[in-house]
């Protein structure tokens, strides 16, 4: 039986993680760059908390259900697509990569995502979700602007990151079909511990600030929050659909860079946030439209 589509319930939860994930690249650019603590040290630290907060709530649900499951090859290999892609992220941010750009860049994702909704899960992806798509994408290369002559390959780490995540969505969605929220937010949080393990041990440097510890133990809570809320947009909504509204990160890390470093990025990004932002609109407009339109029909 095919599930159904709720835009508006897929939409709130995509922005639900697009805001939580903003507040986490800020915490994680404090303690890296003003604490000096290794990012691997930060990714290892963060998704164990984030396993411990939402490991009470999972229990309540059934600890063993969430751990039934008959595609732990498919989880495995979904968990090792998102640390390729942390790891693309983070090296991007260490290098540095602005954060405006190097989120603004992950905006490619959509196309990915498109692209593999359209040609492996078989979903009708539709017009104007191509164009809403495709816009986005314009409007992240005019952010990244590859055609200026201080264009650095080192800023196509986040397109190289949203392939992956985009991957990994797209994965999320298939087993959807099959493993219920609970089981892929639990795999996932468990899985990705000993890779975040293997690669932080040659730099592995605990903090001795009860600031920074509080830092993370936010940064882990939301991380369990933007995870949960993923896992929910794609099992309410087309991936075609939710994934466009990944855009939303953009301006919220805008204002985070803004608020917390007082980074002010190029007037390029206001035209390419505004083709991305507009596209989004049109995307919840025509979703919202086509949904009443066939509740009228039935």
């Amino acid at each position: 039986m095919k599930q159904q589509h709720n835009p508006i319930q897929g939409a709130g939860w995509m922005l639900t993680a697009g805001l939580a994930f903003a507040i986490i690249n800020s915490i994680t650019q404090i303690v890296g760059i003003n604490h000096g603590l290794p990012s691997t040290t930060i990714a290892l630290i963060q998704y164990t908390i984030a396993l411990v907060v939402i490991l009470p709530y999972l229990k309540s649900l059934g600890l063993r259900q969430s751990l039934r499951t008959k595609h732990f090859p498919a989880h495995l290999f979904r968990v090792f697509l998102s640390v390729i892609g942390i790891q693309l992220w983070i090296w991007a941010l260490a290098y540095p990569v602005p954060i405006w750009q190097g989120i603004a860049l992950l905006m490619t994702s959509p196309l990915f995502a498109t692209l593999g909704s359209g040609f492996i899960l078989k979903e009708n992806v539709g017009t104007a979700r191509w164009i809403a798509t495709l816009s986005g994408f314009v409007g992240a290369m005019i952010i990244l602007e590859p055609w200026a002559e201080n264009f650095s390959w080192a800023t196509l780490l986040p397109i190289g990151a949203a392939f992956f995540w985009a991957c990994y969505s797209l994965m999320v969605k298939r087993l959807s079909s099959y493993d219920s929220p609970s089981t892929m937010v639990v795999y996932l949080l468990i899985l990705i511990t000993p890779f975040n393990l293997l690669l932080a041990l040659p730099d592995l440097s605990l903090p001795t600030s009860t600031d920074i510890w509080v830092l993370l133990l936010i940064a882990g809570s939301l991380t369990a929050l933007a995870q949960w809320a993923i896992v929910k947009a794609y099992s309410v909504a087309d991936a075609s659909f939710v994934q466009p509204f990944d855009h939303a990160k953009l301006p919220m890390n805008v204002l985070a860079g803004w608020v917390v470093f007082s980074w002010v990025p190029p007037g390029r990004l206001w035209v390419g946030a505004a083709i991305i932002i507009a596209s989004v609109a049109f995307i919840t407009h025509w979703e919202t439209k086509k949904t009443k339109s066939l509740a009228t029909v039935k």
